[in-house]
């Protein structure tokens, strides 16, 4: 389980990985506790979205039975912004998945990975200018189906809106 109290400095680093946590993910409890339990998916995770990608968010889909795990990153430099979403499957078998990622932007096409995968979907990435409206309130959509039955469904921001 994560640590409540670890000093800031080492505490923006997901434990046994080099993969830096956001504000956010820092101070959202659970998500510390869902990378810490997982490090070698957050590092693996983290790898697609690429390199100054800091996360987010790690939960466990639909609860703790975790037939899935989403993790939403961010990015922010002066001239570019950026967010990434992998959607993990937990259950060792294929499953119809898709994941989609959307801008707080009219104009701007949502990015989306629909298929049978063993693994994951995504990475989803969006990426561009501070106005073009990854970073600030970008909408992820995670769906996994068993038959024709959604086992899981969620919609979350990939990062706290202003």
């Amino acid at each position: 389980m994560a640590d409540d109290h670890t000093p800031a400095g080492s505490s923006m680093i997901v434990p046994g990985t080099s993969v830096k946590l956001s504000e956010n993910g820092f101070n959202g409890a659970r998500t510390r506790a869902v990378a810490a339990e997982n490090p070698a998916a957050v590092s693996a995770t983290a790898t697609l979205c690429g390199s100054g990608y800091e996360l987010e968010l790690a939960e466990q889909l639909p609860d703790a039975r975790r037939f899935g795990t989403l993790f939403t990153y961010t990015r922010s430099t002066t001239s570019v912004s950026g967010a990434c979403a992998v959607f993990d499957n937990n259950l060792g078998t294929a499953k119809h998945m898709k994941l989609k990622l959307c801008p707080n932007k009219a104009g701007v096409a949502c990015k989306v990975d629909e298929g049978t995968f063993s693994q994951y979907a995504g990475p989803v990435k969006g990426e561009g200018n501070h106005d073009a409206g990854w970073n600030n309130c970008s909408r992820v959509t995670a769906i996994m189906w068993s038959g024709s039955v959604a086992i899981i469904d969620r919609v979350k921001y990939v990062a706290p809106c202003d």
